[in-house]
């Protein structure tokens, strides 16, 4: 016997029609490269997004190819997304931060036919055009010449209906650049999408609303824009792009268009901070400030809060499409003092319905939620990865779950806290020292504007943490810099020595390269060894 409520297949087009149904006029403004700020509105992207089907249409694309952009944030690029997965295919992103090698790697792999891509990016793609080996067809954004994206529209009229089909088939392929060896594809489905976006908007995760006014500083070309494309659509919040990722850009978006939301790594928002620093400038009216991608330190948080901004700390990756933890706040958030506020928001969050996590030992044993034990964290829901794209074999266990490849503590009410992803974690005589904490309580120390902690080589303890700091401005001392630690962490876990350096290598996604660090720092040799 089945139920007999009606079939209505959870298909990413459902939330544009939504958001052009019901909140047609709520505007999407775009600051581009060259400082031009446009504006349409959902009802335009809606109406650009069928045309831009039909373009792909008449180029010969077929429902489930893939429809590439190198590109930045702007509504150009949100009606791609939406045109390209309306007509059944596949959108495509590749974050054009990657190597050169990387890049075609990633576009012969996924077998892209169209790539659109930004001014910004010509010369990468002029340069790695010869390379491509699927690639059929170019299409500049911003360009107002034949090959320019309003040409491509300019011949339609948008009188297209969306391609229907199995709610579980592809609509979005994204890299993950976190893995060993080439990047893998994880391959998005429409139901899975749209589950994530309906659980975005909840109150104890991005708390978005048709009041929200949201301006996403995650790259588009990074893990769907943590979903938040979808989820803006699935409540007609407004949407504010910036296609550069400047601190002065960004602060002056956040006042003029009255940004309630916004969301990036935390490179992003200590950018931020030194604009306001040096101009007297404030969060306007900002009130929910989604931190991910790595974790944020306590005094990052610490200052947003002040500032009467909530914190809404994230964990995800490719593989989770990716939310996989929100720090919304617990039932007793009104009771808590400010330093056990600030224990809270500094972890992870939990896990929204939706995903289940666990944590377990080398040994495959899951471990108790105690607040104290440490071990891989797995996770397997509705939008985590079965299987990369084009791989032979699944990328999960037996009974479903999903090796993060991080390090974590599960408290008892549920809140995630990460100390190392496996391969960065520091063993000294056995025992594990994080290197989160030791650089979240390094960031605490006035004049310190990053900081890294790697493991180097011990005679006697196997590995001793090694702190490399990048100073902001006035250098603190090595002893300054100790004493702040001294303070937060474990004596065991002081570092050996501090290093101060003027940067620290990133990936492609902004996060610190350990591996890099682990490689320049092999042979190093610490004080008294």
């Amino acid at each position: 016997m089945r139920g007999a409520m009606q079939d209505w297949p959870l298909r990413i087009p459902r939330l544009l029609d939504h958001a052009a149904r019901e909140h047609g006029g709520r505007e999407i403004v775009s600051r581009w490269a060259d400082g031009r700020v446009t504006r349409t509105d959902w009802a335009g992207i809606h109406r650009d997004a069928r045309r831009f089907a039909q373009a792909m249409v008449g180029l010969g694309i077929r429902p489930g190819e893939r429809i590439a952009t190198l590109a930045m944030n702007h509504a150009g690029h949100l009606v791609a997304w939406y045109g390209a997965i309306g007509m059944g295919g596949v959108i495509h992103t590749i974050n054009p931060r990657l190597f050169d090698d990387q890049i075609v790697y990633i576009a012969n792999h996924a077998g892209d036919r169209v790539l659109l891509y930004d001014a910004t990016f010509a010369p990468l793609v002029e340069r790695l055009r010869t390379r491509f080996t699927s690639i059929e067809h170019y299409v500049c954004f911003d360009s107002t010449g034949a090959g320019g994206f309003e040409a491509l529209l300019a011949p339609h009229d948008g009188d297209f209906a969306w391609v229907e089909g199995d709610e579980r088939a592809p609509a979005m392929l994204c890299y993950t650049s976190g893995t060993t060896g080439e990047p893998k594809g994880v391959l998005y489905e429409h139901r899975s999408t749209v589950l994530h976006a309906i659980t975005e908007i909840a109150p104890d995760v991005f708390d978005l609303s048709a009041r929200s006014i949201c301006l996403p500083v995650v790259p588009m070309f990074h893990a769907a824009c943590w979903g938040l494309p979808f989820a803006a659509a699935a409540t007609g919040a407004k949407l504010v792009f910036c296609a550069v990722n400047d601190p002065a850009a960004l602060h002056t978006l956040i006042v003029a268009e009255e940004v309630t939301h916004s969301a990036g790594v935390p490179t992003v928002w200590l950018a931020l901070f030194q604009h306001l620093d040096a101009t007297g400038g404030d969060f306007g009216p900002l009130r929910i400030a989604t931190i991910g991608g790595s974790a944020a330190p306590r005094a990052m948080v610490a200052r947003l809060m002040a500032a009467g901004v909530r914190v809404r700390h994230a964990w995800g990756m490719t593989e989770t499409s990716p939310i996989g933890t929100v720090g919304g706040p617990p039932a007793s958030w009104e009771a808590l003092d400010r330093e056990t506020r600030l224990d809270w928001a500094t972890r992870q969050g939990r896990a929204s319905f939706g995903a289940e996590l666990r944590i377990v030992d080398d040994a495959g044993q899951v471990l108790p939620r105690d607040g104290a034990t440490a071990g891989r964290l797995e996770i397997r829901g509705a939008w985590v990865v079965r299987r990369y794209f084009a791989a032979t074999g699944d990328a999960v266990a037996a009974d479903g779950w999903f090796d993060t490849g991080d390090i974590a503590i599960i408290h008892p009410d549920g809140s995630v806290q990460l100390t190392d992803r496996a391969k960065d974690v520091i063993k000294s005589g056995g025992e594990w020292i994080s290197s989160i904490d030791l650089e979240n309580a390094a960031m605490g120390c006035p004049g310190v504007a990053e900081a890294a902690a790697i493991g180097v080589r011990h005679p006697k303890w196997d590995e001793r943490p090694l702190l490399l700091v990048v100073p902001a401005g006035a250098a603190p001392s090595a002893e300054q810099v100790m004493t702040a630690l001294a303070a937060k962490v474990a004596k065991w876990w002081l570092p050996d020595e501090i290093l101060f350096v003027e940067s620290l290598p990133h990936n492609a996604t902004g996060k610190i390269l350990k591996s890099a660090l682990r490689e320049r720092y092999r042979d190093h040799r610490l004080p008294g060894t």
